[in-house]
C-alpha cells in the first residue's frame, strides 16, 4: 500500500500542495485528475520521492525516503510526462535500461515481451528518435513495464506511477495503454496515474482522486467522484455527467450559455 499523510510541496516560493492525504492499494488503478495547475504531477512527484517536502510517504509502512534507490527500483517504476533521450539508442536498448536493477537472467525475453505489449515489436531496432511522438511514449511505457515486469514479487505488490500516459496517443493506442495498466493492476500490482481524459478514467479506474488548487476535493469510486457538481466546481466549467450502463459515468462538457 502507498500512503501519504499531511504532505505538502513548495515550488518557486508557491505552495503547490496543501497537507494532502493519499492512499493507493495493490490490485487497483488509482487515477489523479483535476485541472491544469491543481497539483497532480506534484503529488505524483512526492509519492515517488522525486520531490521533498513536509509530511510522510510510505510503501508498505516503510518510509519511501529511507529506501535504498536499488530497492525502490525493484518495487516501482515511474513514467514521467516527457522523457528526453539525448543519444542514438534503439527502442530495444532503451527498454533494456529498465532492467538494469535486476532480472538479468531473463533480460532478452522481458525486453521483447514489454515491447510487444505496447505494440511496437516491428520497431524494436529503430532508433528511438526516429519514432513518432506517440510511439516514443509507448516505448517509454515498455521501459517502465520491463523494470517492473512482475506485478507481484516475493509476495509484495509492485507499482507503476505514470503521468499522463495517453496524452500523445490516438484513441486506439489510448485504449491499448489503459488495458496494459489495467492488466497490471488486475494481476495484483498497483497503478497510480495522472490523467486528463475523464471518460477513460471513468472506464478504467478503481478509485479517483479529484484535485483542485493543491487540495483533494473528492476521492473514491468513479461514480462518486465524477459528478456534475464536483467536476463543474473543479474545472470551473459546466459539465454534465451521463451514465453508460457498462462503463459508469460519461462526461459531456457544456458550451457556455448553452444546454
Amino acid at each position: 500500500m502507498i500512503e501519504a499523510r499531511d504532505i505538502g510541496a513548495v515550488l518557486g516560493g508557491t505552495q503547490i500542495l496543501h497537507r494532502v492525504d493519499f492512499t493507493a492499494c495493490p490490485g487497483e488503478m488509482t487515477v489523479i485528475v483535476g485541472p491544469n495547475g491543481s497539483g497532480k504531477t506534484t503529488l505524483l512527484r512526492r509519492l515517488t520521492d522525486d520531490l521533498v517536502g513536509p509530511g510522510a510517504v510510505t510503501l508498505d509502512a516503510a518510509p519511501v525516503a529511507a529506501m535504498p534507490p536499488r530497492l525502490l527500483a525493484l518495487r516501482r517504476a515511474v513514467l514521467q510526462q516527457a522523457v528526453q533521450v539525448g543519444f542514438p539508442f534503439t527502442l530495444r536498448e532503451v527498454v533494456r535500461m529498465g532492467l538494469e536493477a535486476g532480472h538479468s537472467a531473463h533480460v532478452p525475453a522481458v525486453v521483447d515481451a514489454a515491447i510487444a505489449e505496447v505494440g511496437l515489436s516491428a520497431k524494436a531496432d529503430h532508433f528511438l528518435h526516429d519514432l513518432s511522438g506517440g510511439e516514443q511514449a509507448r516505448g517509454h511505457l515498455a521501459r517502465a513495464r520491463a523494470q517492473i515486469w512482475q506485478p507481484v514479487t516475493q509476495g509484495r505488490a509492485c507499482w507503476l506511477f505514470v503521468d499522463e500516459p495517453v496524452a500523445a496517443l490516438d484513441i486506439g493506442h489510448q485504449i491499448l495503454v489503459m488495458e496494459v495498466l489495467r492488466r497490471f493492476a488486475d494481476a495484483g500490482g498497483g497503478v497510480v496515474a495522472v490523467m486528463h481524459d475523464l471518460n477513460l478514467t471513468a472506464m478504467h479506474a478503481d478509485r479517483v482522486v479529484l484535485m483542485s488548487e493543491g487540495r483533494v476535493l473528492a476521492e473514491g469510486p468513479p461514480a462518486g467522484v465524477l459528478t456534475d457538481d464536483r467536476l463543474s466546481a473543479a474545472y470551473r466549467s459546466r459539465i454534465r455527467i451521463n451514465t453508460a450502463p457498462a462503463q459508469g459515468p460519461w462526461l459531456l462538457p457544456q458550451m457556455a450559455g448553452r444546454g
